[in-house]
């Protein structure tokens, strides 16, 4: 069973679990979705919010993106399955944007604010006002220290002097979680999420604690294709491994995956290991020999974002490896053209990645972790009661993928074993902040000859926007999973060779 990592988080699990029971069973399927408000505020007292119309309306937009349709206007009167006759993955995908702020569920957070508590003691040192550069804290009648907001600079120095800690500085949890700076607010005070700037990591989503960023979801439109009687291919990320119970396998994934409806399921750890030989001739040949002054190489495409649009400079130095998702999915259309193929991990980056015309045709549908358990609890679907199914056999490398410095330890692993000769220089940063520092030392010629290896989110794809368990709890699953795997490394020319 799963535990929950916030009340927030549990109410977006109920909202997928009621979208995939309407997608599996309902023969008035816009009667059951209009009702889902209801059924998550069944009575008159509200549950999260001051009013049940606030809360059923919040309800309303998370029932929208988990259809992955966009929010509805709020200046006019709609339907909570307004445009739903649209929302059909064989005609369109998602709508951009991606991350969607629900303007009725955000508190409007004071962001970037610095005020004095009720913990100021009135002390007679006033260490605060001397040490304000701008003359923008002083002392009121009662003798607490008071803040002039419209002289105050941020400097935060009168925090740091305050011997009581007496003074807190707010901030947008949202904002302060962003590595790319996309959040500011609007002319009400909401939340706003630049789409030019976000890259998708949804580490916003995670740490907003009124739930109110939500990102677009495929699930009822997966159903809707295994309903139908689609032929169902799943490719499921190294991090797969923990997410759904300590001691729930991978083959006892495999086999809930195939009592749900699909035909297959492989691993994208196979992908990685053909990504890992690639790259480490690469290093060996354009960047060891002084070709090229770095790699910047990863599965992580809010990594790749970053690099792109904040270091244009270094955009040559970007692996052209495709992603293991890609790769394993391409394998997948080639023996099965007609399949419709399921990536399944932690990351909502995945879902914009998918959406690029060069892998649109691969990907057909990507769901997260966390959506994947939603879709188990709407069809009574235990993994840990399930049997083991084989799984594909890929190497301790390509499993290590999913926790941060498990894409250069794999690359390093192949270059050990089949060019012993050759010196390795790596680096890593998880993060999209530790990211941003490292690409500046390469910016300034300080990484050169270096494997450079960036993920979005803290500690890896398995602190993706789309986990089950906790951080350390992922990270430890996949170590251990990599660990146990007896085949360390793939064959060197793998590369050049079509996954089986």
């Amino acid at each position: 069973m799963i535990k929950f990592r916030s009340s927030a988080s549990e109410l977006r699990h109920k909202v997928f679990v009621e979208v995939a029971k309407a997608a599996f069973g309902s023969e008035d399927v816009v009667n059951d979705l209009e009702s889902i408000p209801y059924k998550l505020t069944p009575t008159e007292k509200p549950r999260y919010r001051e009013s049940i119309y606030r809360e059923r309306a919040i309800a309303s937009e998370r029932v929208r993106l988990a259809l992955g349709m966009s929010l509805n206007p709020q200046d006019q009167p709609s339907h909570l399955t307004s445009g739903f006759d649209k929302s059909n993955i064989s005609e369109k995908y998602y709508e951009p944007p991606l991350m969607q702020v629900i303007p009725s569920a955000c508190d409007c957070c004071e962001d970037d604010k610095y005020e004095v508590s009720n913990q100021c003691r009135k002390c007679i040192s006033r260490y605060c006002v001397h040490a304000c550069p701008v003359n923008a804290v002083s002392v009121g009648e009662d003798g607490h220290a008071v803040i002039d907001e419209k002289r105050c600079v941020r400097c935060g120095r009168c925090k740091s002097a305050c011997p009581y800690e007496a003074i807190v500085h707010k901030i947008r949890p949202c904002a302060e979680n962003c590595g790319v700076h996309a959040i500011s607010s609007d002319k009400l005070g909401r939340a706003y999420i630049d789409p030019q700037k976000c890259v998708a990591c949804g580490q916003c989503m995670v740490h907003c604690p009124f739930g109110a960023i939500a990102d677009k979801s495929q699930i009822f439109q997966l159903i809707n294709a295994i309903k139908a009687g689609e032929e169902i291919v799943g490719e499921v990320a190294p991090s797969v491994v923990g997410q759904f119970g300590e001691d729930v396998s991978l083959g006892q994934i495999v086999t809930a995956l195939k009592k749900l409806g699909f035909s297959e399921v492989r691993e994208v750890a196979k992908g990685a290991d053909h990504g890992a030989t690639a790259e480490a001739k690469k290093y060996v040949e354009k960047i060891a020999s002084g070709e090229h002054p770095f790699m910047l190489t990863s599965c992580c495409p809010s990594y790749i974002m970053l690099a792109e649009r904040e270091f244009p400079a270094l955009a040559d130095g970007i692996s052209e490896t495709l992603t293991p998702m890609v790769t394993t999915a391409r394998t997948i259309k080639q023996d099965k053209p007609n399949a419709k193929v399921v990536f399944i991990g932690p990351c909502a980056a995945k879902k914009l990645e998918a959406m690029r015309e060069s892998v649109r045709s691969d990907v057909d549908f990507v769901i997260t972790f966390e959506e994947l358990s939603a879709i188990f609890d709407a069809r009574g679907i235990c993994p840990e009661s399930c049997e083991d199914s084989p799984v594909d056999g890929a190497t301790a490398a390509g499993r290590g993928y999913g926790a941060s410095g498990g894409v250069s330890r794999a690359i390093e692993a192949c270059i050990h074993a089949y060019y012993p000769e050759t010196e390795i220089k790596s680096d890593h940063a998880e993060g999209l902040f530790e990211c941003r520092k490292m690409l500046r030392l390469a910016k300034f010629g300080k990484r050169e000859g270096y494997l450079l290896e960036g993920m979005g989110c803290p500690g890896g794809c398995v602190g993706g926007a789309g986990i089950n368990v906790p951080v350390g709890k992922g990270t430890e699953a996949v170590r251990q999973f990599s660990e146990e795997t007896q085949k360390k490394v793939p064959e060197k020319d793998l590369y050049t060779r079509k996954l089986p």
